[in-house]
């Protein structure tokens, strides 16, 4: 007999997943760690200070990837969301709910660092500029997703209930994303992704893309240990209500006087 192919959607399967997952966690980690070494290497010594902001231009490479993974974070949400209202994925609400709170943190660090780069570029900490608002508006609405999975207790319903809100909000990325070109501003816009090609300098982009890749790793981590935790909760879970449900049957039973 042949060697049986894999197919990605055997991976709905919870008990396999967590075993793949098992066999892939420790080289991605350490490829994890890897790049993080290399990218705070480039990113504090080997990248130039910036003409105009001097040192402060190294704010950038964390302050760039905490907001590309903010918006990746809820992509993911959304394409979980999909696939718990459309494809029925049992995993898919596990993956969204293990998301949400790595979106919030990101979405934390890049205002945090924003505010940080923004005092000596702009003299503030804070303005209501359009990318930043925006920015904050993910921020609570991460939160808010987050609250609703504590606020239904069954995770079949609150995971739909999250999804459709979801993909509510996924109105928002968008707006993230070209808030700079549909409105007036503080931000620059775009200088890496563009028609001519990138508007910086290698020895900044360089480091810059290795921090991007880095911080992806980071998160595609954190993302599967927390749904391997996630699926092992639900199991307790169950295993909790139906010790309990067989606990009350016997206690009927006792109860219940024998016909003679």
């Amino acid at each position: 007999m042949g060697k049986k192919s894999f197919h990605i959607w055997e991976l709905a399967n919870p008990t396999r997943f967590l075993i793949i997952l098992d066999r892939i966690m420790k080289p991605l980690l350490i490829l994890t760690i890897l790049s993080i070494a290399v990218g705070l290497y480039f990113s504090l010594f080997a990248s130039p200070e910036d003409y105009q902001q001097g040192a402060t231009v190294r704010i950038m490479y964390i302050h760039v990837p905490a907001a590309w993974l903010a918006m990746f974070a809820y992509t993911v949400m959304t394409i979980a969301s999909l696939g718990t209202l459309v494809w029925k994925h049992p995993l898919a609400d596990v993956s969204a709910k293990s998301a949400a709170p790595l979106g919030a943190a990101f979405s934390f660090i890049c205002l945090t660092t924003g505010s940080f780069w923004g005092k000596p570029m702009w003299g503030t900490w804070w303005v209501w500029d359009a990318r930043l608002t925006s920015m904050l508006i993910l921020f609570i609405i991460y939160l808010g997703l987050m609250s609703l999975w504590r606020a239904i207790e069954d995770p079949i319903r609150a995971g739909k209930a999250v999804a459709i809100l979801t993909l509510v909000g996924f109105v928002i990325i968008p707006i993230i994303k070209f808030s700079v070109d549909w409105w007036s501003t503080l931000h620059q816009p775009a200088t890496v992704f563009t028609m001519d090609g990138p508007k910086m300098a290698s020895s900044m982009l360089v480091p810059l893309l290795i921090m991007a890749v880095a911080s992806t790793l980071l998160f595609t981590v954190l993302h599967l240990k927390a749904m391997k935790n996630e699926i092992l909760r639900r199991r307790i879970r169950s295993m909790q209500m139906r010790a309990a449900r067989k606990a009350g049957s016997g206690a009927t039973s006792v109860a219940t006087p024998s016909t003679p």
